[in-house]
């Protein structure tokens, strides 16, 4: 909770908008597949099931020991809402259904008692809830009251009788922990970041909607293949590819990067688009495995056994492209054998997967470079001589 006693804070009202998204990820995933998902269409959240009908439910997220008492504007405000939807309708024949979710807790003796889910008010509902608004001198309320009145005594019962409030709503930080019941078939490991990359999607389709990018709801069944499809990735024979797409935050100095892996690539005469691809690559691997390190998703030894394939590999084939090669070999033939191991490097050894699953290219175009940026010599390289010149570069330094 905020500490600050600042008059001006909004923190509480900024708690409520974040609420929103993630409580929506929450009931979403307590729902049948086939319900679906509005966020601001009539109310806060608007749930539809499989039979059309539509649960609007207005959401309070309140500080710390606040109560609902039977005047609170946090329902009143939620009644005007329903009821012009309810009229709007149809009434009687509408199909709407009308919740409160709110982190406060009913204040004691409040009639607000017979809206809870557990209760059956009928006609007491109606009694109390208008003997309640003859009380009030808000001009709000009294707007409300006369709202109400426009409705027959049948239409008020049924009205009233379509309300539930569910008081003591999880807060918003006890959110992750109740979705996270709902992903037990994921490795305990990997459910935080599933979550994280759950919610990462959940808030990216809630701007959607909220901007009216995406006018259609989102249905359960989607964010079940969603998860499914994360949760694949966090498999022992997988890990999650979350760099595809990305590029470094600097520019790209392709003439000027001083990277041994960028200077070997320099010296096979490649082009600069082959370098710049190079780069991107490296940037996309490194930041990989810094985000597999950070979740905790690799085996203790896992990269360098990894590494150590790959160097394995290509000492195989460094051999069967350099032994055309004679001592006095030209640079002309050294730059095309450089360039042969560099090719087969860049685009045969796809099957030189880190786990069976993980098929992103970059990650073992990555891991070469990678290799050969290592430091304080490269533990591979392309130019036959390359390594030969650096040893001596090496060695007059020293």
């Amino acid at each position: 909770m905020p500490t600050s006693d600042s008059p001006f804070s909004a923190a509480e009202q900024g708690l409520d908008y974040i609420f929103q998204p993630r409580f929506a990820l929450f009931k979403i995933l307590t729902l049948p597949e086939t319900s679906a998902v509005f966020l601001e269409k009539e109310d806060d959240i608007e749930f539809v099931n499989a039979s059309g009908i539509r649960s609007l439910a207005s959401l309070k997220h309140k500080a710390g020991g606040d109560k609902l008492t039977n005047l609170s504007t946090d329902f009143w405000k939620s009644v005007r809402i329903w009821l012009s939807y309810y009229r709007k309708t149809g009434s009687i024949a509408s199909d709407g259904q009308f919740l409160l979710f709110t982190t406060a807790a009913l204040s004691e003796g409040t009639y607000l008692i017979l809206f809870t889910e557990s209760a059956r008010g009928d006609d007491d509902r109606v009694k109390q809830a208008q003997a309640a608004l003859t009380t009030s001198t808000s001009a709000l309320l009294g707007r409300i009251r006369k709202d109400l009145e426009q409705l027959s005594d049948a239409e008020l019962r049924d009205f009233y009788n379509r309300i539930a409030i569910i008081d003591a709503t999880p807060r918003i930080t006890d959110l992750p922990t109740l979705i996270n019941l709902h992903l037990r078939t994921i490795r305990r490991e990997a459910r935080t970041a599933v979550f994280e990359r759950l919610e990462g999607w959940w808030m990216d389709l809630a701007i959607k909607m909220l901007t009216g990018e995406r006018k259609e709801p989102v249905h359960g069944h989607e964010v079940s293949d969603k998860l499914s499809a994360i949760a694949e990735e966090y498999r022992t024979d997988n890990l999650p590819i979350t760099f595809r797409g990305h590029r470094p935050e600097n520019q790209i100095d392709v003439v000027n990067d001083p990277r041994l892996f960028v200077e070997q690539l320099r010296a096979l005469d490649l082009s600069a688009t082959r370098i710049r691809n190079a780069i991107i690559d490296y940037y996309r691997a490194f930041e990989q495995r810094s985000s597999w390190a950070r979740e905790s998703l690799l085996i203790s030894g896992e990269i360098e056994e990894y590494e150590d394939r790959l160097v394995d590999e290509w000492t195989r084939y460094r051999e069967i492209v350099f032994e055309r090669l004679s001592d006095t070999g030209n640079e002309e033939a050294c730059l095309s054998a450089g360039k042969e191991l560099y090719r087969w490097a860049e685009m045969e050894t796809m099957s030189l997967r880190i786990r069976e699953r993980v098929t992103e290219p970059y990650v073992v175009r990555g891991a070469f470079h990678i290799l050969a940026n290592a430091s304080p010599l490269p533990r591979v390289y392309w130019h036959p001589r390359f390594f030969e010149r650096l040893q001596q570069l090496l060695g007059i330094a020293a």
